[in-house]
């Protein structure tokens, strides 16, 4: 008889990143920018012209008119599909909490940043008493 021991732990995170923006009117305005990316990426995985997982090396035609009117320049094709990653985002009052169980944010980041946000992230597993992260 063969005994096998062995050992697990759980490897997901439980970030936390807050957006604080200077009114309530900046921050309602990035969450509609993250939710019409969010859309694009749904839109262009659908395509084919996103493969998630496998690397992305540029922009469909639509989602680089949209990365322009909206005013993000700084999100790299390969990051893209972070949009569709699970992530609960909300907003309260000026800021805009997003929750993840993943630590590939940058794409959130930059969006955050490039809308004049003041960006703290952190680890609610580090942080239980901030009533963030998930299950709260």
């Amino acid at each position: 008889m063969k005994i096998w021991n062995g050992y697990g732990s759980e490897h997901s995170a439980n970030l936390v990143m807050i957006g604080h923006f200077k009114n309530a009117g900046d921050a309602a305005k990035t969450m509609e920018v993250i939710e019409r990316l969010t859309e694009q990426v749904r839109t262009d995985e659908d395509a084919g012209l996103i493969n998630i997982g496998g690397g992305t090396n540029r922009y469909g035609d639509a989602m680089l008119h949209l990365l322009e009117s909206v005013k993000v320049h700084s999100v790299g094709p390969a990051e893209l599909e972070q949009f569709i990653y699970d992530v609960r985002i909300k907003v309260k009052d000026n800021d805009i909490v997003l929750t993840t169980e993943e630590t590939e944010v940058s794409a959130f980041l930059k969006v955050l940043i490039d809308h004049g946000a003041r960006v703290e992230v952190y680890s609610a597993h580090d942080y239980p008493d901030t009533d963030q992260g998930r299950g709260k």
